[in-house]
């Protein structure tokens, strides 16, 4: 029973539902009031704040079923711009009554269950007005569930469609409805936004993990009155907050607020009438974006007739930007764009057939025209360039331009691709890359706005890719991976992947470059398919057959996709076991970099690479800077969410000097995205080698084929590819490439035919005679820098927009003019000019004026209300020269003249405004300052007043606040707000020129502490130049004066008696002073002391300071970690020792190193020696100067104080040079007065030949002016100079005495530079103690040694010594300090001993000379001591050498065998000698009678007539101590030596990685150093020595070798893998020939390759093949050293 009354409950309950749903009864009009404002600002009240104010009646009713009319009843608008709240709404009635037609046009709309659907309006209403309208419907949007009061759901709504939360609550007493709906506006399924300039960056979501950019929210209240039919809205309140700040909204943000208010008035029963016009379908209820996208927020314009209005800012900008820029041209520039995107299209192409004969005009045209942002542009390009009307300058320029800015749609795709087809395009290189290129970019930039990007838009590049694969059409293949990688399409991945080895087999055919070209071509759609990329970057990078810059390239992808923690992990792992150390060196030192990074969006990446590198070994590190490396370096603050990272890589392959490839990238992270702002890279591959190689001699045919007939005697010998010549460079901007170029032999060789031929010579005289006659240059370059906009609708229907904008105009007018006297003829030769005065006159007036805008706020094509933060710069530096130029008298002068009507040279001004203006009223626009100084007061008060209380209370316990007793360190610390106004001047007066800068800055951040309140408000720099107080100066003059005529120029005279008469002025003072206070002799006596005797005691406190520092040794030896002899010279052995600041272990194990390296010398006192040095032999190297006195004075002193004394003895014999000689050199820094008195400086210069004395006295022209500089050289011999500097008056001031000498420490040369003073200014000593603090950061950097000694006071000593040709040992004593750095290496080798007698051959070509030093310092060198082979990688091996057979030592390996060396051992004399086959001849250097003979081509050379130069190339052969020397650089040999025990071989730089034979590949790979001539990697190093010995053919040839290499079988039987086999080596063994028995042997280990025992196999078929097997298993084998043949041999 109970259950039947409980269901009959349920369904009375459920007849009497009340329908929550609004509904709108047939045959009523509800009414409305209306109001709905928007408004912009900051949070904080007293602040300025932007709005627009709507305010209406709203009348609804029914038309049929389903739909429904809305119109507006008395609208009005109004607009807002002061401060909130105290200001009002003002009206706008010009506005209003403007649009009164379309707001008062009813719109219909379908409505059902509380879901607003279509929306219809006539066509005379505009997309704004409409949105205002849905602005309204939106209110009524309202999904209610009849079974849920509290649900969330994605709701359609005018912004999109988003996250909706609802509560309904009902009051049934008072019978009302209570809905709250909440809209998250950051969570939307469909956000309805559009974008402008933002296609290039990319979101960075992990940098909006602790903060936001911008957020929004909306939050809907209803009041609703129940009804069995539906309920009725009676009171609606919508509330939009938006809150915006670059630098995360947390540190305070700007805000946009949006309110609507909605109240029931009354019902009517007259219905609302549409009017008589077609009601078109306009939508839905989602916002539209109407004509705001043409609409530039910075500027309001009231375009009325748009084509008369482009002209008339065309004149102005022509007018006003000649001579200077005017202030106000980039705000113009930025009009002239936005009148154009208004134009149709055939008014851009009357304005162009109107103004293109007139270039100025034409110049302006052509820059904005890009700019418009459509496909116009393209278009205009392409009719005009087609018509010829455009230069392949402006082409370039428009066409680059115009794909970078026009808005990516369907349309400018296509007319993209019909450009790349145009016949006159494809016929033009440059232009062909800029339209390939900008298609790439075309489709990258619709992919980004667009979610559904068809393949078939990259499909035409996908052809080309197939169409160049199959024609062999290698720079049309890397033209179109380009253009795959601009795009960045995933479409793309196939073809690419195509590409690469291991992937497609049309790789196999393609150069390196292609493949490189290929993989990063993938970098762009890693940023989409992460994943997909990875997979291939890591078999790329895995594969070790694979060259290794291809697989360096790789890694960088790889690391650019983000990789996890397991695939670094793998990375890591696969460095332990990495053989090519280039590869190794350059991924660790890219994990390792990364482990720094601070990026979010890396920071897994970095966590990742923090566990990597601690897996790796340290030994990475030690690789030197051949050594590929990657760079990385970033700052990122996370509170500002801003930053900035760069990295560069350095990729090599053969450790040569110059690199394969640079690429370097920077990045920028801003507001929650980031951009990869620039990006660079250079490829050298051969360059090196092409600038420096021979190649004078045209190739010999003959010499190839002999060359190769000789390798023929090697067994499976292949040759490696040479290296063409090429060059190539791209760069991109915003991960685009826009531009980049290939350079090979031939373009170069055009080059250099062009500078050397007739044509320069011509274009040079053209030059010359456009000088001569004169001639005036203006030029403006205009330039839209930044435009990037983000437009949002919001609740009421008006759209927000965010806005940055930069454009900038730059101009430069030049005038010159010239006079040559006396008149040059018509046909002048240019050497005639040195025999003639020239005078030339220039003035130069460059100026800039930039303009950036920032914005917030309401935007459209009739009303804008907003923040505007305007920065404005503008610079001009005028400027007037006239140059003379007197050859014959060896006059040269420059006169700066004054610039009169320009003051301010740089403005810089910020504000930040709250703008109200429409396009009906423009004149009433309103422009309120953000901070205004009254509000500024009253927030700064209201701000102190709470300080105040807040800190009172925190130190009292009590109740009472405190007033005015507050200390004065708590007002301190209460940050009051303050405008900072400051003037700094300085002024000039030598040159009558006052400079002032003037600071104004009023800001925001007395209210929150924070970088976007630290911007808004206004700051100010102002710079100005103007005309000192005092004389007019006329001019500032420049005048040098050289020769005889020099004394001429002496304006002061300098006068010795007048300088004698003063000093004695002083000494009768100082007297006095000495008299009158009581010790003051004691502590005057150093200063007043002459120069020989402070000099005298600078030597006696140097003796006793060193004889503290060695009384003090013993106690702070402990301190000295290092026990290094710097008096010894460095031997090869000490070269190892590193010289790194002294620490814990490191140190102490390089002590050890050091000891047991010196210990060589005398091992039996090495321990002793090692723990007893003093600090004086540890950190000064003992310098014996070559220096003897020479000079008459004093000539029984021989040391250093008779040199002193000579010096001192030459100065004083004659103090001032002026008295004795006329100048040689007079240079005057003067103004010109009007009143012709001097003013200004003279520097005079004498030369003394007689005492090889130089004076040059620095003096002020002014008459009372007694201070000067004088400095005061002399040569007392080739081997030492001294120099005296004093400054002050009359040069008494102060003074420092310098001597320069050479000298020898042990036996190596030397060279000491030694600074001594007594006195030094303040500012000095200031500046040498921030140079000592930087001096210490660089030792602790740049792993130098340092320890702290007392060395001599007041005195510097620089010691260099020479280590060896290419290193130096360097020691630095200061007062407190000796810093030194061991066997320092060097880029070049000196020219000392050896080096400076292979010089001899060059002669007087300089550069030739410096290429060879060069070459020299970075070859690599091999060498044979009793048979111990050192390779070019330093690896140490025995060389068991056969006898009477060829060895091949070093060789070219490349198809162009440039040289050959070999090695032979003579069985009969057991004599070794060494055949070097280059160019045309061939070498022989072998011993006789105990003396190293020489033949070339057979004819001995007699040691008397060497050295032999080679009569066509550049080959030198010298005796060199016991031995012979063999250089050709030119020819990749750097040296062959052949010496009774030693031999060297030496190749240039540029022969790394291209050598071969027992010396090795020189390429720094000295994990991969055992290589036999077919390639194959060796673990045996007599396997791999005896691979390189070049076979006999048949035991009775001449030359006795009788012994080849063959393939041998093992002996015993091998059971693999549980199979008997037979097994044969895969690495060929020494054999004697046929006929012939071994006579001497040796064991070596190689591999074998296994078959069953019953494979049947030829020897002649299976053992041909058998060097290209796989190795099974490693045993030893008996090769033969020596044979003897029986007479009975075939």
């Amino acid at each position: 029973m109970r259950v039947f009354v409980l269901a009959l409950t349920v369904a009375v309950a459920a007849c009497y539902q009340v329908s929550f749903v609004p509904e709108f009864a047939h045959g009523k009009t509800y009414v409305y009031k209306y109001e709905a404002f928007l408004m912009g600002g900051l949070p904080e009240e007293g602040l300025a704040r932007a709005g627009v104010k709507v305010l209406s009646k709203v009348f609804i009713s029914e038309a049929v079923a389903g739909t429904f009319m809305l119109k507006l009843v008395e609208p009005e608008i109004f607009e807002y711009s002061g401060i909130w709240p105290k200001d009002a709404f003002i009206p706008a009635p010009k506005l209003t009554s403007a649009l009164a037609a379309q707001l008062l046009t009813p719109i219909k709309f379908e409505y059902a269950n509380g879901v607003v659907g279509k929306v219809f309006a006539p066509a005379g209403i505009s997309t704004t007005v409409l949105n205002i309208y849905r602005g309204i419907l939106n209110i009524f949007q309202l999904n209610i569930k009849k079974t849920q009061n509290v649900y969330e759901l994605q709701e359609p709504g005018t912004q999109g469609v988003c996250k909706t939360h609802y509560i309904i609550s009902e009051d049934a007493k008072a019978e009302r409805i209570m809905l709250t709906k909440t809209k998250d506006l950051s969570q939307c399924q469909e956000r309805i936004m559009k974008d402008i300039g933002l296609a290039y960056t990319e979101k960075c979501v992990e940098c909006e993990a602790t903060g936001k950019a911008m957020k929004g929210a909306a939050a809907f209240n209803y009041v609703m009155k129940p009804a069995a039919t539906g309920a009725l809205i009676l009171e609606a309140t919508a509330t939009e907050l938006i809150q915006f700040s670059p630098f995360n909204i947390l540190n305070g943000a700007a805000q946009m607020e949006a309110k609507q208010f909605l109240t029931f008035l009354e019902i009517e029963k007259t219905p609302v009438e549409p009017i008589r016009a077609e009601y078109l379908h306009r939508g839905s209820l989602q916002y539209e974006f109407g004509s705001e996208l043409l609409q530039t927020p910075i500027q309001l314009l009231r375009i009325s007739n748009a084509e008369a209005q482009i002209v008339e800012v065309l004149h102005h900008l022509v007018t006003y930007n000649v001579a200077k820029v005017h202030e106000d041209a980039p705000l113009k520039f930025i009009e002239l764009i936005q009148l154009l995107r208004v134009a149709r299209y055939e008014s851009i192409e009357a304005l162009w057939s109107q103004f293109k004969a007139k270039p100025n005009y034409r110049h302006w045209i052509l820059n904005a025209i890009p700019a418009i942002g459509t496909h116009a542009p393209l278009r205009f390009f392409k009719e005009k360039f087609m018509a010829d009307e455009l230069t392949m300058v402006e082409a370039a320029q428009v066409l680059l331009s115009s794909v970078h800015m026009v808005t990516a749609d369907l349309e400018a795709i296509k007319l993209a691709e019909v450009l790349a087809m145009e016949p006159k395009i494809l016929a033009n290189p440059v232009l062909r890359e800029i339209v390939m290129l900008g298609y790439g970019t075309l489709v990258a930039k619709y992919c980004a706005e667009y979610t559904t990007c068809p393949a078939e838009l990259i499909r035409p590049v996908h052809e080309l890719v197939v169409q160049a694969v199959a024609r062999n059409e290698i720079e049309e293949l890397v033209l179109a991976l380009k253009v795959l990688g601009n795009a960045g399409h995933p479409s793309s991945l196939k073809p690419i992947m195509k590409l690469l080895p291991g992937f497609g087999s049309a790789a196999a055919s393609l150069p390196l470059r292609v493949h490189i070209d290929a993989v990063l071509a993938l970098r762009n759609i890693a940023k989409k398919e992460p994943k997909i990329i990875q997979d291939t970057a890591v078999q790329l990078f895995m594969d070790k057959a694979l060259h290794p810059e291809l697989r360096m390239v790789a890694a960088i992808v790889l690391f650019e996709t983000r990789l996890p923690m397991g695939l670094v992990t793998t990375l890591a792992d696969n460095l332990l076991k990495e053989t090519n150390m280039q590869v190794a060196s350059f991924v660790y030192s890219y994990i390792k970099a990364m482990t720094k990074n601070t990026a979010p969006d890396f920071a897994s990446v970095a966590a990742a690479c923090n566990v990597a590198v601690k897996i790796l070994s340290p030994k990475f590190d030690r690789l030197c800077y051949h050594y590929s490396k990657s760079l990385y370096v970033d700052a990122y603050h996370s509170p500002w969410m801003m930053g900035a990272a760069a990295s560069a890589f350095y990729i090599n392959d053969a450790a040569t000097l110059l690199p394969r490839a640079v690429l370097a990238k920077a990045r920028t992270y801003f507001a929650g995205a980031y951009a990869d702002v620039l990006e660079f890279g250079v490829r050298t591959e051969g360059i090196q080698e092409a600038l420096l190689k021979y190649h004078e001699a045209p190739e010999n045919a003959d010499r190839i084929t002999k060359m190769k007939e000789v390798m023929k005697a090697i067994s499976e010998w292949r040759a490696d590819p040479s290296s063409k010549p090429l060059a190539s460079m791209y760069v991109k901007f915003f991960g685009q490439e826009i531009a980049f170029a290939n350079i090979d032999r031939a373009i170069v060789d055009q080059i250099i035919e062009l500078a050397s031929g007739p044509a320069i010579h011509r274009y040079g005289r053209e030059v010359l005679d456009g000088l001569l006659a004169g001639f005036t240059f203006h030029y403006a370059k205009p330039m839209l820098v930044a435009e990037i906009r983000r437009i949002i609708p919001t609740v009421v229907g008006l759209p927000m927009e965010l806005s940055f904008y930069t454009a900038a105009v730059a101009a430069a007018a030049v005038e010159f003019q010239a006079e040559v006297t006396p008149p040059l003829p018509e046909n002048f030769h240019a050497a005639q000019l040195l025999k003639s005065d020239i005078n030339m006159r220039a003035a130069i007036a460059p100026s800039v004026s930039m303009h950036t805008y920032a914005v917030m706020g309401v935007n459209t094509a009739f009303i804008q209300a907003a923040l505007l933060s305007r920065a404005r710069v503008h610079t001009i530096v005028p400027a007037k020269i006239e140059a003379r130029v007197d050859m014959i008298k060896g006059n040269f002068k420059l006169q700066f003249l004054p610039v009169q009507g320009i003051d301010k040279i740089a403005t810089a001004l910020v504000e930040t405004f709250a703008v109200a203006r429409n396009v009906e009223d423009l004149a009433a626009a309103k422009f309120t300052p953000m901070i205004p100084v009254e509000a500024q007061t009253q927030l700064s008060r209201e701000r102190f007043t709470s300080r105040t209380s807040r800190m009172s209370s925190s130190l009292s316990t009590s109740s009472e606040i405190l007033h005015v007793d507050l200390p004065r360190k708590i007002i301190d610390k209460l940050k009051l707000p303050r405008a900072f106004e400051k003037k700094m001047c300085a002024a000039f007066e030598t040159f009558g020129i006052k400079a002032c800068t003037e600071i104004e800055s009023r800001n925001a951040a007395f209210i929150k502490d924070c970088p976007l309140y630290a911007i808004i408000g206004k700051h100010a720099v102002f710079v100005e130049v103007a005309p000192a107080a005092g004389p007019i100066v006329e001019k500032i003059e420049i005048e040098i004066q050289i020769g005889d005529k020099a004394a001429e120029r002496i304006i002061k005279v300098i006068n010795v008696s007048e300088e004698e008469e003063i000093l004695g002025d002083k000494n009768v003072l100082m007297k006095l002073e000495k008299i009158l206070v009581p010790g003051f002799k004691n502590a005057t006596s150093t200063s007043s002391s002459s120069s020989s005797s402070s000099s005298s005691r600078s030597r006696l406190s140097s003796s006793s300071s060193s004889s503290a520092s060695s009384r003090s040794s013993s106690s702070s030896s402990r301190s000295i970690r290092k026990t290094v002899d710097l008096n010894a010279p460095i031997s090869k052995k000490t070269k190892s020792v590193k010289s790194i600041s002294s620490s814990s272990s490191s140190s102490r194990r390089s002590s050890i190193r050091a000891s047991k390296s010196l210990s060589s010398s005398s091992s039996s006192s090495s321990s002793s020696r090692s723990s007893s040095l003093s600090k004086q032999e540890l950190y000064k190297m003992t310098f014996k100067k070559n220096h003897v006195h020479q000079h008459a004075v004093s000539t029984e002193r021989v040391n250093s104080k008779s040199s002193a004394s000579s010096f001192e003895a030459t100065y004083n014999k004659v103090k001032y040079l002026q008295s004795k000689l006329t100048p040689a050199v007079t240079i005057l820094v003067r103004a010109v007065r009007a009143d012709h008195k001097a003013q200004g400086f003279q520097i005079a210069a004498y030369l003394d030949k007689e005492t090889a004395r130089l004076q040059v006295i620095f003096a002020n022209l002014a008459e009372d002016n007694h201070w000067r500089m004088c400095a005061d050289g002399v040569m007392l011999s080739y081997h030492k100079f001294m120099a005296k500097i004093a400054w002050g008056i009359e040069c008494k001031e102060y003074e420092t005495e310098i001597t320069a000498e050479t000298g020898v420490v042990g036996k190596e040369p030397a060279f000491r530079l030694k600074l001594t003073w007594d006195k030094l200014p303040k500012s000095m000593k200031r500046y040498a103690k921030e140079l000592s603090e930087y001096i210490s950061y660089i030792v602790k950097e740049g792993e130098l040694s340092m320890a702290k000694v007392k060395n001599v006071r007041k005195q510097i000593k620089l010691t260099v010594a020479v280590a060896s040709e290419t290193s130096l040992n360097v020691v630095l004593n200061t007062p407190k300090r000796t810093i030194y750095k061991l066997a320092m290496g060097l880029p070049i080798a000196l020219p000392f001993e050896e080096t400076a007698a292979e010089l001899e051959a060059y002669q007087d070509n300089i550069a030739e000379k410096i290429s060879y030093m060069i070459t020299k310092a970075h070859s690599a060198e091999c060498t044979i001591v009793n048979n111990k082979l050192v390779t070019f990688n330093n690896r140490k091996y025995k060389n068991e050498m056969p006898h009477s057979c060829y060895q091949v030592l070093a060789q070219d390996c490349t198809k162009e065998l440039k040289f050959i060396v070999l090695l032979k051992r003579d069985q009969a004399q057991e004599q070794s000698q060494i055949t070097v086959k280059i160019a045309n001849i061939d070498v022989d250097m072998y011993p006789r009678d105990g003396v190293i003979m020489v033949k070339v081509n057979g004819i001995e050379i007699p040691i008397n007539n060497l050295p032999y130069q080679h009569p066509e190339a550049k080959i030198q052969i010298r005796q060199r101590g016991q031995g012979i020397a063999l250089h050709a650089p030119s020819h990749g040999l750097q040296e062959v030596y052949f010496g009774m025990n030693t031999w060297k071989v030496k190749v240039v730089d540029w022969m790394r990685g291209q050598t071969c034979g027992l010396c090795g590949k020189a390429d720094g790979e000295f994990r991969q150093e055992y290589r036999t001539p077919n390639g194959r990697l060796t673990k045996d190093a007599v396997s791999y020595a005896h691979s390189w010995v070049m076979s006999g053919k048949s035991c009775r040839e001449d030359y006795g070798c009788y012994m080849k290499l063959e393939s041998v079988k093992l002996e015993k039987q091998v059971v693999l893998h549980g199979e008997e086999s037979k097994c044969y080596s895969v690495e060929p063994v020494l054999r004697c020939l046929p006929g012939c028995v071994p006579v001497r042997t040796t064991t070596v280990n190689v591999g074998y390759h296994c078959l069953p025992i019953d494979t049947n196999m030829s020897r002649s078929e299976g053992l041909s093949s058998i060097y290209e097997k796989s190795v099974d298993l490693r045993e030893t084998a008996e090769a033969h050293l020596a044979c003897r043949c029986t007479a009975q041999c075939a």
